[in-house]
């Protein structure tokens, strides 16, 4: 069931994508002279994209500015007196809320910095800083330098390296703040896979981040993938457990040779194969199997659908 769907929607173009961005500021130029400020600026941005659409985020982003490094770095300069601005250790329980202007040192509030930036909501200002705090704390300001150490702390005689390199990343970062997993991983792919050449080791990992949304999951759900797995799980950190959503899709992609949709394309490719499920399903790209045009309680009858035939058709809810 996947494999027809990758055919129909697999992009031919999306390592091509990533890497050719035409903003001066590119990711891959960031990464290329190994700019930690500018890979901070570009994971903010990625980070302000969870729970709205693209183009709701990119149109609050544009009128009302973006968080920076360099923002940041500048106010923490200042010396703030709030004890949960020293360090990503004591940067917890923040609980700044935009709305109310209320947070856990309200005898603070008055010349907080966190609250400066206006970011569509507070937990992505707490985001933030709970990032730069990362970044300048525990990678030292030197993220690609922290990256290389992560990944080159699994052996390469280990045989689990294909699983644990990119738990090596993901595993410290998951505790930043207001971060999901998915999100996480989509970000991180792409930072691994924007300049190959330079670090060829860091592409082969980013090929191996799955970011699995409410999409990807309901697909498997409705196509009956996971039931036929043993799989079933709501969605949320089910999908990243042994035998979830993204072991399958691993399994899947091991079985899907990518080069057949670009010959530069490592056969095994399996954030592409994630991303093809994720294309075929999104409203603004395909539009096929999402809940606009499947009412969640009932069998989907898109007879258009390439997997029609083929489909378990359960629905995502009982009447």
């Amino acid at each position: 069931m996947i494999d027809p769907v990758c055919c129909v929607s697999a992009s031919l173009t999306f390592v091509e994508d990533i890497q050719s961005d035409p903003d001066p500021s590119n990711l891959a130029k960031s990464v290329k002279n190994g700019d930690t400020p500018a890979l901070f600026d570009w994971m903010m941005d990625s980070f302000s994209y969870q729970g709205i659409s693209n183009a709701v985020a990119a149109s609050y982003m544009d009128t009302h500015g973006r968080v920076t490094w360099q923002q940041i770095e500048c106010l923490l300069g200042q010396t703030p007196p709030c004890p949960k601005l020293q360090s990503y250790w004591t940067y917890e329980n923040c609980r700044y809320d935009k709305t109310s202007g209320c947070c856990s040192e309200p005898e603070h509030r008055d010349t907080c910095c966190v609250a400066t930036h206006r970011l569509r909501n507070g937990r992505l200002n707490q985001t933030a800083y709970s990032l730069y705090f990362f970044v300048r704390d525990v990678a030292r300001r030197n993220l690609p330098k922290w990256i290389d150490n992560q990944l080159s702390s699994i052996p390469s005689t280990d045989p689990d390296r294909s699983r644990l390199q990119p738990e090596a990343l993901v595993g410290p970062m998951r505790q930043i703040f207001g971060v999901s997993d998915k999100v996480l991983t989509m970000t991180l792919s792409e930072v691994l896979m924007a300049a190959p050449k330079l670090r060829p080791h860091w592409f082969e990992v980013g090929t191996q981040l799955i970011a699995v949304d409410t999409l990807v999951h309901n697909f498997m759900h409705r196509t009956g993938i996971l039931q036929n797995f043993g799989a079933a799980h709501a969605y949320g950190a089910g999908c990243y457990q042994p035998g979830g959503c993204a072991d399958i899709l691993r399994q899947a992609s091991s079985r899907i040779d990518a080069r057949r949709f670009n010959a530069t394309y490592p056969a095994n490719f399996p954030r592409l194969i994630q991303h093809a499920l994720w294309q075929y399903c999104a409203a603004d790209r395909q539009n096929i199997c999402n809940g606009n045009n499947i009412d969640d309680s009932r069998s989907c009858e898109q007879i258009y659908c390439v997997i029609h035939g083929i489909c378990s058709k359960i629905p995502l809810r009982s009447k």
